[in-house]
């Protein structure tokens, strides 16, 4: 769990990291939308150079990257074994039994999924790394801001989205403490039947959640003493400014669309 980037901010001053957020959640978009897209070999190919491209623009270490790969590997693994072994359709059969299949049309499409959550992966996470929360609790706050007609709290929206992925990282390192703490008690997290390693869960749970429900006391706390009062009449420390690189990157990567859309099979 200490190896989780997603939610860490990293400051920087490269080309990624001064995009403004609105630009760089639009993109995110379009990227999950372009990402299906993705069907055969060369957009395949065509994607992972395109973000590995962002990743170098972002002047972070890419080993960075497959580090933070780690904690997810086995949603990635369970779902490409779903994909190869449950697929049935075309192409040479390699190994049957009752309903598990093994194809070329299976491997096919598992490698497919693989390369798209690790696309998805790696884009959410290169937001996350180049964009404070803050920045990111005000660029959706602005890009859901025509739905205040429809009196839907924006401002809140957004807040709890900055709060939920400022304290990813916190929640993690609580984890590792209390882990810890448990370990020195005694308790082996790697030992015995799974029944058992799921029961060994519970003495971590019980103290994060009240960790985190003190913590969530405090910071209202904290909030109410400094006077907030929601998003009407507040002004901002730091105003958005889309600026030409932010119109010529939503561009590219709407070229970058195109371009896919054809070459998709």
């Amino acid at each position: 769990m200490d190896k989780l980037i997603i939610g860490r901010y990293i400051p920087g001053h490269s080309l990624i990291h001064r995009l403004d957020p609105r630009c760089k959640l639009l993109s995110m978009i379009v990227f999950i939308l372009i990402v299906f897209w993705a069907n055969n070999l060369s957009t395949n190919l065509l994607m992972i150079a395109f973000i590995i491209g962002l990743i170098l623009l972002s002047r972070i270490n890419f080993f960075f990257f497959l580090g933070g790969l780690k904690p997810m590997v086995g949603l990635i693994l369970f779902t490409t074994f779903f994909q190869a072994f449950f697929t049935r359709g075309g192409g040479d059969v390699y190994w049957s039994f009752w309903i598990f299949q093994l194809s070329s049309q299976g491997l096919q499409q598992a490698g497919i999924v693989f390369v798209r959550f690790v696309l998805i992966i790696f884009f959410s996470t290169l937001l996350t790394l180049t964009t404070m929360p803050l920045s990111i609790a005000d660029g959706v706050e602005a890009l859901l801001g025509p739905l205040n007609r429809f009196k839907i709290p924006v401002h809140e929206i957004g807040l709890m989205l900055s709060m939920s992925l400022r304290f990813v990282p916190t929640l993690m390192d609580d984890t590792i403490r209390i882990m810890n703490a448990q370990r020195a008690r005694g308790v082996d997290f790697n030992e015995g039947s799974l029944l058992q390693k799921i029961k060994s869960i519970i003495p971590i749970l019980i103290p994060l959640f009240a960790s985190s429900f003190k913590r969530a006391d405090a910071l209202a706390t904290a909030m109410e003493a400094r006077g907030y009062q929601g998003g009407t009449g507040r002004s901002k420390y730091r105003v958005l400014a889309w600026q030409l690189k932010d119109s010529l990157a939503i561009l590219t990567l709407l070229a970058f669309a195109v371009l896919l859309f054809f070459l998709k099979t």
